[in-house]
């Protein structure tokens, strides 16, 4: 039996505070929109299968247009999301179900749309992590953050790496993770991300990988004039 990854492209948020009119992950960006840069990036990884898009019911035609014009001919499977992240991902774990029963989908890889900068390399050391030890993440040190003491004024120093910058694509053994969404759910647990859930309802251990730093989230305009800045001086863009 041939195993295969599965990778889950969200994109079913409204991303408002870019201060588009539209969902941020179609915005423009270097002659593609910013969700078909994530998708390329997963489908040019080897080890990787089904590749699912998770996205809003009225983003539709939008969708279609991308999956017709930008994926260069990858097949890209549309799952609609629910109301919240986490809804979503079990959406789209949900939809890949079957396959993780019989097995042939092994692992899963969570990845943010508004990411359009992960590269193919980071995607392969996460999901080795993965395989390897059941989970990992992909982070940058937080050098920079301190923590505030229980009476909320006072900075308190913390031990140098106790804390992380965690990003995506997080990355799980697929049953497990499946598993631990289905408990969240019934248990109407709300988690941070993909980890928290897992740490909440699996055993399965999560190693963390060194992030990137161009592996920004898309949140405010000015991040999308540095992702075009990255991708025109590394040669993309028409």
């Amino acid at each position: 039996m041939v195993r295969q990854a599965a990778a889950v492209v969200l994109a079913s948020g409204a991303g408002t505070r870019v201060g588009a009119g539209v969902n941020k992950v179609y915005l423009p960006l270097a002659g593609r929109r910013v969700v078909a840069w994530s998708l390329a990036a997963f489908a040019g990884v080897p080890g990787i299968g089904p590749l699912v898009l998770v996205v809003r019911p009225q983003d539709d035609d939008l969708v279609r247009e991308v999956l017709e014009r930008e994926v260069d001919g990858a097949a890209v499977e549309v799952v609609h999301g629910g109301r919240t992240r986490q809804e979503s991902e079990l959406q789209a774990l949900r939809h890949l179900a079957g396959r993780i029963d019989r097995g042939t989908v092994d692992t899963v890889l969570l990845h943010d749309g508004a990411r359009p900068l992960v590269s193919p390399a980071l995607i392969a050391a996460v999901l080795h992590e993965a395989r390897e030890h059941g989970g990992a993440i992909p982070a940058l040190p937080a050098d920079h953050i301190a923590a505030v003491a229980g009476d909320g004024e006072t900075l308190v120093a913390l031990p140098p790496a106790s804390m992380v910058l965690a990003q995506t694509p997080q990355a799980f053994r697929a049953a497990p993770l499946l598993a631990a969404y289905e408990q969240a759910a019934g248990e109407q647990f709300e988690g941070t991300d993909t980890s928290s859930v897992m740490e909440r309802f699996s055993s399965v251990p999560v190693r963390w990988v060194r992030g990137e730093q161009e592996n920004l989230k898309v949140t405010y305009p000015r991040d999308l004039v540095f992702a075009e800045h990255v991708l025109t001086a590394a040669g993309h863009g028409g």
